[in-house]
């Protein structure tokens, strides 16, 4: 397991366009019959990827880092497909995840597995992990069930319809809240205008970006904004002070998820446009 420790904002302002990649992107999440992991001190958060092939691939806790017998000794997790079809296996009970379904497993569940349907079209399984106090039932949601919020607008290029998956009045969890945001064709801005929130840190992961496409993300300070280029199936960890926003070169999908001291969706501190620079 890779274990990284985010810079605080004074030293991230020196840093230059690789060195902000190293410390808060996530470039390859996906690796052919592997359970890729990295352990954040931002919150504690693991944030990984499974692609299991010809065979399951099992998440397992990793001593060094985790000092746990098994992976939700002290955690949850959400897990998105976001490949073809396939399986999880949590303690001898198999969920079907098709494209774009949740699967929330809670603090206890000692066994977690990964498999595909077709080997021709893996399955992509993102998953993002927080400790836990208490435990909450594994539970699955497909994303046909999803209760959609429509946003935006053409006219400022942000027209995205939001999926709530784990949070207070969905899926019940611990710390963790997460779901994801599609934008549609023409609109290319996320989470803008800005916000930061110091109660909790937040990740994003981007998919259904095409080959040549890119997203430009913002981070950072309000008053010192850096960006992050990136593609397809990559991932950014954003600290609790740092704004998280985003532009494409054409529409794309991401995953958002927090952690840290509560879970109201709400509680942002919004930025207004005259004080980014």
């Amino acid at each position: 397991m890779n274990v990284r420790f985010a810079p605080n904002p004074n030293t991230t302002k020196t840093l230059t366009t690789e060195q902000l990649r190293k410390e808060f992107m996530i470039d390859q999440l996906f690796v052919s019959e592997k359970v890729t992991m990295l352990y954040s001190d931002v919150d504690r958060a693991i944030i990984g990827g499974a692609m299991p092939v010809d065979s399951r691939v099992e998440l397992l806790a990793s001593k060094k880092e985790m000092s746990a017998d098994y992976f939700c000794e002290r955690r949850e997790i959400g897990i998105i497909n976001v490949g073809g079809k396939g399986f999880i296996i949590t303690d001898g009970k198999s969920y079907l995840m098709e494209l774009k379904d949740v699967l929330y497993i809670g603090k206890g569940v000692k066994t977690i597995s990964f498999a595909s349907d077709k080997k021709e079209d893996p399955a992509l399984f993102y998953f993002i992990s927080y400790p836990a106090h208490t435990g909450h039932p594994t539970t699955h949601k497909k994303f046909a069930d999803a209760e959609p919020a429509k946003l935006g607008s053409e006219k400022d290029a942000n027209k995205r319809t939001i999926y709530k998956y784990i949070h207070p009045n969905g899926i019940k969890s611990c710390q963790l809240v997460m779901g994801m945001t599609e934008l549609e064709e023409g609109s290319v801005w996320n989470t803008m205008p800005s916000h930061t929130h110091l109660r909790r840190s937040e990740a994003y992961f981007y998919f259904n970006l095409q080959r040549d496409a890119v997203v430009f993300h913002m981070m950072g300070e309000p008053s010192e904004t850096r960006h992050v280029v990136i593609r397809n199936q990559q991932a950014i960890i954003s600290p609790s002070w740092s704004i998280h926003s985003g532009v494409g070169t054409s529409n794309y999908s991401f995953v958002w998820a927090m952690g840290g001291e509560n879970q109201e969706f709400g509680d942002m501190d919004v930025v207004p446009m005259n004080e980014l620079k």
